[in-house]
């Protein structure tokens, strides 16, 4: 799996890439975690190492060494040059099906008119069009669940995607919340570009305390661990919370933190091992 940030794709500077030798996915998951909070802003996950990307003038030798010491490992450097990241992704881009239920398409596609709704962003992130797996799952299990006149709580929405299909689902609110900048700024261009009327966007590290009646969290299985007793706590009885963001060895882990929460587990999904899982409050 690659993504870029919109940093990367919207700039014209030199970055660095990291390449790092892992043993498993719970370390490449750690990895990817650590490094964003050092400002890596693009990752490619291969199947025996974590490549990461930073601008060249953020670039701090020192510091993944420290960072990568604990773990024993060892690194490769590459500069890369400027290119025109946008172009390329453009090119290599391809519309997103989830059987004939919806579709996510950039403006320069045509139409998409076997599904039942269709979703237009502008592919400035790879990670959140879904493509990947888990945004892809979470739609597929969106599917399943009635929109109609409900509350939504979108929690690390990306590109908005999420959000854009609650809502087009027929849900009278949607509040949908990211810590990156650029995730805010993209998230509101997509909003504006399917007309969306209902769906607030704001920054925010942690969830709201509102109540909601659907919460989508497509993050990673650290923060749903983290913040799962105060998703519980502001989804209203009866509701559904769709989470992903992890691997499928890890479900059990999941779904026993929020079974203590008085959630009970509808729909387990696996795709390329990747899983999402849907909950409904049962107390």
């Amino acid at each position: 799996m690659a993504y870029l940030s919109a940093k990367q794709i919207l700039t014209m500077i030199n970055y660095i890439k990291i390449s790092v030798p892992v043993t498993s996915d719970e370390q490449q998951e750690i990895l990817l975690a650590l490094l964003s909070e050092e400002g890596y802003d693009g990752f490619e996950e291969t199947t025996d190492a974590l490549n990461a990307y930073i601008s060249e003038e953020q670039f701090d030798q020192q510091q993944l060494e420290e960072l990568l010491q604990p773990f024993s490992l060892s690194y490769t450097k590459e500069v890369i040059a400027p290119k025109n990241w946008n172009a390329e992704w453009e090119s290599n881009y391809e519309p997103v099906v989830v059987d004939e239920f919806v579709a996510v398409r950039a403006h320069f596609h045509q139409t998409i008119a076997t599904v039942q709704h269709e979703i237009v962003i502008t592919p400035k992130m790879s990670f959140g069009t879904g493509h990947h797996a888990t945004t892809w799952q979470v739609m597929k299990l969106m599917q399943g669940i009635d929109f109609s006149n409900k509350t939504v709580f979108d929690f690390g929405c990306g590109t908005a995607v999420l959000a854009i299909l609650a809502e087009k689902l027929g849900a009278t609110s949607v509040l949908a919340v990211d810590n990156d900048d650029w995730c805010i700024e993209n998230s509101l261009e997509n909003v504006a570009t399917n007309n969306c009327t209902k769906i607030v966007v704001q920054k925010a590290d942690v969830p709201s305390t509102h109540q909601f009646d659907i919460i989508l969290a497509n993050i990673n299985r650290h923060i749903l661990l983290q913040y799962m007793v105060t998703m519980a706590a502001s989804l209203n009885n009866k509701g559904y919370i769709i989470i992903s963001g992890f691997y499928k060895d890890e479900n059990q882990l999941l779904i026993d933190a929020a079974t203590a929460q008085q959630l009970q587990l509808i729909t387990a999904s696996d795709r390329n091992n990747w899983s999402a899982l849907l909950f409904q409050k049962i107390a």
